[in-house]
């Protein structure tokens, strides 16, 4: 293969006539002129056949850390340009802040480690995804333990969402005051929001304490919440929470016991009372009805200690006596403040006349800043026989209203297993349709034998 000399003069044209010259050419072929006397081609500016840009002005690179082995890099942006196909440069993050780490060492298909990257098909090359076993794993800031998601009460198998929903069958879950139930020694309790109410607004509280000569001291409270008034089960919760208190304070102090439940049953009307709104609070400055339909509720206590059963009342919530021995007869322990209480006490109609009028629930005692006057009902019993003592509101008694009816769903063995024949109770108003809230407290009444525990 030979190669096309190189013309040795370095001309394009003769310097004397301008005639075009071949590269071989030593005369000029048109005036004969020597080509190898002629003076070298000066040098000159440089008259490129495409304009140049505006020259890009380079930035300085970044100082160097005294400590470091490299400079630092430049970001992408400070320098525009395009790679070797003519695409615009990648204006990714690039690390300024130290010397970079080693490239990442990625497997090769046979299985050997190539370090850096590995070329695609067109012949560029690609960064190596990151080896996620030499990545850098930061654990989480620790965050409060989420509460365990309850299981559903209907299907048994979906979870509760935080909606109160299950996810799984979308039935809603019954809310913490939709169904209660508390025991302790020698008292229990059980509320449920029954079937036709959205909400519960009953409320209880038992407790247990010690009088001062050590002797033991149950109560138990029972309060329901006027439905036409506003906020009813917050009157209920105040009212019953602050009854309960009371009585424990003032039994160990040596408070008769029904003095101790007239001052608890005081406390829980100042309860309720604090929770009407102040004047101008709801845009009724001007009424002279400022507590109209205020929050409201009926209260029912019992308290059994030192050989007497003691109960309290305000409004339609009872209290029942039921014997452990059925052969003897049930009582009622409270006189409802009604409408109908009204009538038969007025013998303007009897009993049964008066509870099937429409009007016999309308209560006409209660707690709350619009009752007429705060009237307590307190009375004491000593009775001669063991038993137990069935402390509801109406949405219990709406089924067994008379003392024979109540005595008669009670079972036998509520004053050994007070909650079990609470929830038999509760039962009892749900299988009669539930139309109203159903709580029931059951407070077990001993009498020790004449001679017992003697030497």
């Amino acid at each position: 293969m030979s190669q096309k000399p190189k013309p040795s003069h370095g001309l394009a044209a003769c310097p004397g006539c301008a005639e075009p010259l071949e590269s071989g050419d030593r005369f000029c072929g048109a005036c004969g002129y020597d080509l190898s006397a002629a003076p070298a081609a000066e040098a000159g500016p440089d008259r490129p056949t495409v304009a140049i840009g505006t020259p890009v002005t380079w930035p300085d690179a970044p100082p160097r850390d005294p400590g470091s082995l490299s400079t630092m890099t430049q970001h992408p942006g400070d320098l525009p340009g395009t790679d070797s196909g003519g695409r615009d440069l990648p204006t990714m993050e690039v690390r300024t802040d130290g010397p970079r780490s080693p490239a990442p060492v990625t497997a090769a298909p046979g299985g050997t480690a190539t370090p850096g990257a590995a070329p695609t098909p067109d012949g560029d090359f690609e960064l190596a995804a990151p080896d996620p076993r030499t990545a850098v794993r930061v654990d989480p800031a620790p965050a409060a333990a989420a509460p365990a998601a309850s299981m559903c009460v209907a299907c048994r198998a979906g979870r509760v969402d935080t909606d109160g929903y299950c996810e799984n069958c979308g039935h809603a879950q019954p809310r913490e005051r939709d169904h209660m139930e508390r025991e302790i020694a020698g008292v229990a309790a059980v509320s449920d929001r029954g079937l036709r109410h959205h909400r519960n607004e009953d409320a209880f509280a038992v407790s247990s304490t010690t009088l001062p000569d050590g002797s033991p001291a149950t109560l138990a409270i029972v309060c329901d919440g006027v439905s036409s008034a506003t906020r009813p089960d917050e009157a209920s919760a105040a009212a019953a929470e602050a009854a309960g208190a009371s009585l424990l304070a003032a039994l160990p102090r040596g408070t008769h016991p029904q003095q101790a439940m007239h001052e608890a049953i005081v406390a829980a009307a100042e309860a309720v009372n604090s929770l009407a709104e102040e004047p101008g609070q709801d845009g009724s400055e001007h009424d002279p009805h400022r507590h109209r339909n205020a929050p409201a509720c009926t209260i029912v206590g019992s308290v059994v200690a030192a050989g007497l059963l003691v109960v309290g009342w305000v409004g339609d919530s009872r209290a029942y006596w039921v014997p452990d021995d059925r052969s003897t007869p049930p009582a009622r322990l409270t006189e409802d403040d009604s409408w109908a209480a009204q009538m038969v006490a007025a013998g303007l109609m009897s009993e049964a006349e008066a509870y099937a009028d429409e009007r016999a629930h309308a209560i006409t005692g209660w707690l709350g800043a619009d009752s007429y006057e705060l009237d307590p009902h307190t009375a004491a019993f000593k009775p001669d026989r063991s038993g137990v003592v069935v402390v509801c509101t109406d949405g219990l008694w709406n089924y067994a209203e008379a003392a024979e009816d109540m005595a008669r769903v009670v079972p036998a063995d509520a004053t050994d297993r007070p909650l079990g024949a609470a929830q038999v109770l509760v039962g009892h108003a749900l299988d009669g349709g539930g139309h109203d809230n159903i709580t029931v407290a059951l407070v077990p009444f001993t009498v020790t034998p004449q001679g017992a525990g003697s030497a």
